[in-house]
């Protein structure tokens, strides 16, 4: 199997905290679903999201907004400036 590099590339992002105002300033529709006050249930692409508290929102090249979880984030991504 061939082996492949992730392309480089800078995106928006936060970490989750369960807050109204952080799910609406990233384009999460409050309004769908939320549960137990810890998991916001959303819909993008016609699937059922799930953020987590502390899930990292990240927004896609079209600017669609999907949960990454804590250690693939650091795993993955470093902050820029």
């Amino acid at each position: 199997m061939a082996k492949y590099r992730r392309k480089p590339v800078i995106v928006e992002a936060v970490q989750w905290d369960g807050q109204a105002e952080t799910a609406k300033r990233y384009g999460l529709d409050w309004g769908y679903s939320f549960k137990n006050g810890e998991t916001l249930v959303t819909e993008a692409y016609g699937h059922l999201v799930y953020y987590e508290v502390g899930d990292w929102i990240i927004k896609d090249a079209n600017d669609v907004p999907y949960p990454c979880k804590p250690d693939i984030f650091e795993a993955t991504y470093e902050a820029v400036e």
